[in-house]
């Protein structure tokens, strides 16, 4: 009687890696993936090319779920946005302002060029418009007037991003070959103003311990609280 032919397997059966090439792609998976390229390489460099060797898929199976990059960077951000967490809606309208800004920079800060990309793309997601539309609602709550409103949310928001663009921007030169970290790139600069010749630049060598050595975390509360205070001589009620 002839023997059945049985060819081996190409990788043992059930393991992780066998089964992972049969996931379906869809856009939560492609959305994971594409903030992981994000976080490696950067904004900069990011393409659905890279993101689709990612996935081992050919860049135009991307395209059934995605119209063109943009789309994609859109729900990128949307996706970023979903990471908020939100404060207690029980707490002082000013305590909620002050959570929010801390989350939100927070969340910034966790993925690379973040900041890029929110001032790339529009709030038109989901996740970001639920954002937009809770604090939103929180200035309403508070007594501020329709008109001002978007005034104070978009100044909040530019507050934040500017800051955190500040931040990173300045982590990453730290972080060259030329300085090593922020520390020693501090300690640099506070020699090169104490050389300086006073009788020109007697304030910038005499704030030099202040410029050189930020606490972010106090200089972020500081200008959110001065924003915010501004805000309340505005309330109506």
């Amino acid at each position: 009687m002839a023997r059945k032919r049985i060819s081996p397997p190409d990788s043992i059966l059930g393991w992780p890696e066998a089964e992972a090439a049969h996931i379906p792609l869809d856009r939560v998976r492609i959305l994971q993936t594409a903030l992981q390229v994000l976080d490696e390489i950067g904004l900069k460099e990011l393409s659905m090319r890279k993101i689709a060797d990612k996935l081992q898929v050919k860049t135009a199976s991307l395209y059934y779920h995605f119209k063109d990059k943009e789309q994609l960077m859109q729900l990128l951000s949307d996706k970023i946005s979903g990471e908020m967490v939100w404060p207690e809606a029980s707490l002082p309208w000013k305590e909620q302002v002050l959570q929010w800004g801390v989350q939100f920079r927070k969340v910034l800060l966790q993925h690379r060029d973040a900041v890029e990309l929110f001032n790339l793309t529009i709030g038109v997601g989901y996740q970001r418009l639920t954002q937009i539309e809770k604090l939103y609602q929180l200035f309403v709550s508070a007594g501020f007037a329709d008109p001002q409103i978007p005034w104070i949310a978009s100044m909040l928001k530019n507050y934040v991003l500017g800051f955190v663009a500040e931040e990173s921007r300045l982590h990453a030169f730290a972080g060259d070959e030329d300085h090593g970290s922020f520390e020693a790139m501090g300690e640099q600069y506070s020699r090169f103003f104490r050389q300086l010749p006073e009788e020109h630049f007697p304030n910038t060598i005499r704030l030099a311990p202040h410029i050189t050595n930020t606490d972010w975390e106090k200089e972020f509360t500081f200008g959110l609280s001065v924003l915010i205070e501004g805000f309340s001589t505005f309330q109506q009620k």
